[in-house]
């Protein structure tokens, strides 16, 4: 389910209206719980990445910030929670029940520092080289 919030922030998002510092790690998992809750798992990660890449280089950011693997990863860790937990009234509630998601570091539980960082990684996805990412089953 989507709030007014939800879809305010989306609208946002699509038409760049975040400065860099408006739009962090809790912000991207907001988005992948939008475009999750609007889309499969390949339109959702489309949208993402098309969406990240057009915010980047509205705020003038080199293309190379962009990271193919950090997004795909994220997006199915939130994709997994969603799955696994009942269901919520948009992306804020969705957020407190899981909170663990917002830990940074947790991608460090399945990726190594050298896999993770490779030039391989920020340009297409990778899988985990330390444990999978858990998937729901569809």
């Amino acid at each position: 389910m989507l709030t007014e919030s939800d879809r305010r922030f989306l609208a946002a998002f699509e038409s760049c209206a975040f400065s860099a510092d408006d739009f962090r790690h809790r912000e991207h998992l907001r988005l992948a719980y939008i475009y999750l809750t609007l889309h499969p798992f390949a339109v959702a990660l489309e949208k993402t990445e098309t969406g990240l890449r057009r915010l980047l280089a509205h705020l003038g950011a080199p293309a190379a910030k962009y990271h193919r693997t950090m997004t795909e990863a994220w997006l199915r860790a939130v994709d997994h929670v969603m799955h696994s937990s009942e269901a919520t009234a948009g992306s804020e509630q969705f957020l407190e029940i899981a909170d663990r998601l917002l830990d940074k570091e947790i991608m460090g539980t399945h990726y190594t520092p050298h896999v993770l960082w490779s030039d391989a990684a920020r340009t297409s996805f990778v899988q985990p080289d330390l444990q999978p990412i858990p998937e729901h089953a569809a």
